[in-house]
């Protein structure tokens, strides 16, 4: 592959599925998703009892993180150091933004609210996998008093898939996080499974503005005690 073609692969994550398909990495190319992504989130609240942010920790499949990091290794020692791994990082979660982050935060069924640049972004690599790991601090700090917030993460496009950890998926984090509770709701895995049946013509005839994937969110829910301020 071209470095320039490979520069750009690494500009967009999804981008890199397609490349490692084309390389033989991948999943098989008439079959979505492309890329397996495992979610661990930890909710951020402050002082006054408010959602802040959200701290994302993503794992992805061997096939991605084969593909991500050829190359990265530049003193060939076989170990992924931070100063290796810190400009990929850099360009993951710039790349993110066209995306939205794949990160909805909304209350009930409202409009998703605006989120900050990522912040203490970071990957590392262990056992054959990457972790990306940042922070989306919200434009204004949100009141989950009396009212159930829902944190929501997907591909719009269904090319990455993500999933919830089976283990401690999500944490809430502050000091005023006492009567507040975070519940994770899955969706159908039969809706899943049959959305990977579809052709990729199925998929490419989609519209730019297609939130197909959405019904394959992974959402949170948060909901604390008492009336909102």
């Amino acid at each position: 592959m071209p470095p320039r073609d490979l520069a750009k692969v690494r500009r967009v994550l999804i981008a890199a599925a397609v490349a490692a398909v084309g390389l033989g990495l991948a999943r098989p190319s008439h079959a979505h998703p492309h890329v397996w992504a495992t979610v661990r989130s930890e909710i951020l609240v402050d002082t006054e009892g408010r959602i802040t942010g959200v701290r994302h920790a993503w794992t992805f499949d061997e096939f991605y993180t084969a593909m991500a990091v050829q190359g990265l290794d530049t003193n060939s020692d076989g170990i992924f150091s931070k100063e290796e791994l810190d400009p990929l990082a850099e360009v993951n979660v710039n790349s993110l933004k066209e995306f939205d982050y794949f990160t909805f935060v909304h209350v009930g069924d409202g409009d998703s609210l605006p989120l900050k640049s990522p912040q203490d972004y970071s990957l590392d690599y262990d056992k054959g996998l990457i972790t990306l790991h940042f922070t989306l601090p919200l434009e204004t700090p949100l009141d989950a008093r009396g009212q159930a917030v829902k944190v929501d993460v997907y591909d719009p496009s269904f090319f990455v898939a993500f999933g919830f950890a089976t283990e401690t998926p999500v944490t809430l984090s502050g000091a005023a996080i006492k009567g507040c509770v975070a519940e994770v709701e899955k969706p159908d895995p039969e809706s899943e499974a049959d959305a990977k049946a579809f052709s990729e013509a199925f998929f490419s005839q989609l519209g730019p503005g297609s939130n197909f994937g959405s019904q394959f969110a992974q959402t949170v829910t948060v909901r604390c005690g008492g009336a909102p301020s």
